[in-house]
């Protein structure tokens, strides 16, 4: 089964079983939803520990979670480090010209006349648009906007992203 990654806790939140969450996911309203199943695998354990969750809320940068039976600081403190995932078998469609971070992550991306810029390695969260880390194989990262101007196809299934770079976009 393969699984992805929707968050980090990274700390508790007061004390009655709240964790903060650095979100790596499009959708946290379903993801984090009452009664959402989440798997939490922590570091050097190849068991999960499932986990339903009881309340969402946004404060400043996180999404903060509480979980059912977990009621207490010292029920969630343990959780610290831990890495929240879905499996494949939670993961909805898309509509078209969506895409999951797994999906972009390791695509090839090149200009709509065949230079290769490199591959994405990170994607950004802007509030506005997303905005791709693309890595070539020497040299600094260009950061590339996901607007329809200058994204002019992704092919998922090939690995490979056509762009049309905007003046002074590549440095």
């Amino acid at each position: 089964m393969q699984w992805f990654n929707v968050g980090k806790i990274v700390n508790t939140h007061g004390i009655n079983g709240e964790v903060r969450v650095i979100s790596r996911t499009h959708f946290p309203e379903e993801r984090y939803a009452i009664g959402s199943e989440l798997s939490l695998f922590m570091p050097n354990e190849k068991k999960p520990i499932q986990l339903t969750v009881a309340s969402h809320r946004r404060h400043k940068n996180f999404d903060l979670l509480t979980f059912e039976h977990h009621y207490s600081i010292g029920d969630v403190e343990k959780y610290r480090d831990g890495i929240l995932k879905v499996s494949e078998k939670q993961l909805g469609d898309l509509d078209e010209g969506e895409f999951y971070y797994h999906e972009i992550i390791g695509c090839t991306v090149m200009t709509n006349t065949g230079d290769v810029i490199g591959k994405v390695t990170d994607i950004l969260e802007t509030g506005a648009n997303d905005v791709w880390t693309v890595t070539p194989e020497e040299g600094k990262p260009q950061y590339i906007p996901f607007i329809d101007d200058i994204v002019k196809e992704v092919d998922v299934d090939e690995k490979r992203i056509v762009i049309e770079p905007m003046d002074g976009l590549l440095s």
